[in-house]
């Protein structure tokens, strides 16, 4: 059972706690066996931290816990523009250096940042703070576009509702696609909205229920062992393929073949995780082609082959 520690601190926003503490908190019938211990870990206090003026809270957990623990969360920073306090910095750095993984939930970069271990890194966070955590942290490489940015050891995520976003992937990331999808329903969240997938889209979405991509979306996933294009997916949607682009851009921040791309590869991992197929199987299915065309974008997009993923995956089970 993967234990998962959340910094708590005076002062911080409550948003981005209760996030974790729900996702990974909620033993729920669906959730896989041994799921998260999760310990709230109250740093540089008596164990009773204020999130604002009106929320606080009381646990038994402190910095012992949270540098024995597998994943240390730090939510959102109490005043981005003040440093940390230095138990949590000196706690983050012990957690890391014995192997955990930390992750920050939107302005939380700027603890992690003031630990060291984002020097000479790409990191993410709430696009608002992005220039301020680019001025006070110059080693950092600051994208302010991006969800979350993953190096493995460090995980950095975008603001608010990014946050789930991150979470979801740590939960694909320890116990696959299927529980990350199924936990996303319960949520009724994206299931996946990859890294690399813009903040926030500077036209805001149709009002009109009429306009909605839902139908379009699904109906796609439902096709995706065939080969599909922007023609296709236009005509669908009954429109031109140029003003299809168009609004598919500004109602999900990417484009139409890069969102079928993701989709394909999530496919694939779930097959992969799920079962014995062969990888030119797997790639006929999810609508690559061929097991060379998986190969070349599987691990493109993943960072290993298909059959290493698979290998790892059950080893982690």
């Amino acid at each position: 059972m993967p234990t998962i520690a959340v910094a708590v601190t005076d002062g911080l926003p409550f948003f981005e706690v209760a996030i974790p503490c729900h996702i990974f908190g909620t033993d729920r019938p669906e959730t896989p066996k041994g799921w998260y211990d999760l310990r709230v870990c109250a740093i540089g206090t008596d164990g009773d931290a204020a999130a604002r003026s009106w929320f606080r809270t009381r646990t038994p957990y402190g910095a012992k816990e949270l540098i024995a623990a597998d994943t240390v969360l730090v939510p959102a920073s109490a005043d981005v523009r003040g440093d940390p306090p230095p138990e949590l910095v000196d706690a983050l750095r012990a957690a890391h250096r014995r192997g955990a993984r930390l992750v920050s939930l939107c302005s939380g970069a700027f603890t992690l940042a003031a630990t060291g271990l984002l020097d000479g890194r790409t990191a993410t966070t709430h696009w608002m703070y992005a220039p301020l955590l680019a001025e006070r942290f110059p080693a950092v490489r600051v994208d302010p576009a991006v969800l979350y940015v993953d190096h493995g050891d460090i995980v950095t995520g975008a603001g608010s509702t990014a946050s789930i976003d991150v979470c979801l992937h740590l939960v694909r990331e320890d116990y696959g696609s299927e529980a990350a999808g199924t936990l996303a329903r319960q949520l009724v969240a994206p299931a996946h909205r990859p890294g690399g997938q813009a903040q926030y889209i500077d036209t805001p979405l149709p009002e009109r229920r009429d306009d909605s991509l839902a139908p379009l979306l699904h109906w796609a996933v439902e096709r995706l062992d065939r080969p599909l294009t922007v023609t296709d997916l236009a005509r669908q949607a009954h429109t031109s393929p140029r003003t299809f682009a168009r609004r598919f851009l500004a109602a999900t921040g990417t484009t139409p073949m890069r969102w079928l791309q993701t989709q394909r590869i999530g496919r694939a991992r779930e097959l992969l995780e799920g079962g014995d197929l062969s990888v030119d199987r797997v790639a006929r299915l999810c609508g690559l082609g061929t097991a060379a065309n998986l190969r070349r974008h599987f691990t493109k997009a993943m960072g290993v082959p298909p059959q290493d993923y698979r290998r790892a995956f059950r080893a982690r089970r």
